[in-house]
């Protein structure tokens, strides 16, 4: 029996054998693709939030400005108030993020004020915190100095 010559930088042993190590890469690859995916899905849920947010100030905003026509009561101001920041929230923020969303309209001194405060929860339970949006919108009466 004669000895094999060994070349550097060959291995020998099962490492050697072709097929040897095969599967590793595979776990390698699936968990990295699931921590892939799972920053994917905390990407999209910041920019869903930041969306939402966007959404609830343009419809304040939308809110206090429909309130403000001279020629409207106080009652009717806040019922013009209400209706258009229910409008535009369906229009921008359906579904179940928008449901949470209540605007609150009053109208005193001349000015409407649409407030709300909402909570948005993150996709992945634990993933990151809810995060919280307290804003009013005012407008001023015409015709109301």
């Amino acid at each position: 029996m004669s000895a094999r010559p060994v070349t550097p930088g060959r291995r020998s042993g099962p490492a050697a054998v072709p097929g040897a190590e095969a599967g590793l890469a595979t776990v390698q690859y699936v968990v990295a693709s699931a921590l892939s995916l799972v920053f994917l899905v905390l990407v999209a849920n910041l920019v869903v939030v930041a969306y939402a947010r966007g959404a609830v100030r343009a419809a304040l905003d939308e809110a206090a400005r429909a309130g403000a026509p001279a020629g409207l009561t106080d009652a009717e101001a806040e019922g013009a108030c209400r209706r258009e920041a229910a409008e535009v929230l369906d229009g921008l923020l359906g579904g179940p993020m928008g449901e949470g969303v209540e605007v609150r309209c009053r109208v005193s001194e001349g000015v409407v004020r649409a407030e709300t405060s909402v909570t948005f929860r993150p996709w992945l339970p634990g993933s990151m915190p809810d995060w919280t949006l307290r804003a009013t919108a005012r407008a001023r009466r015409e015709g109301r100095g």
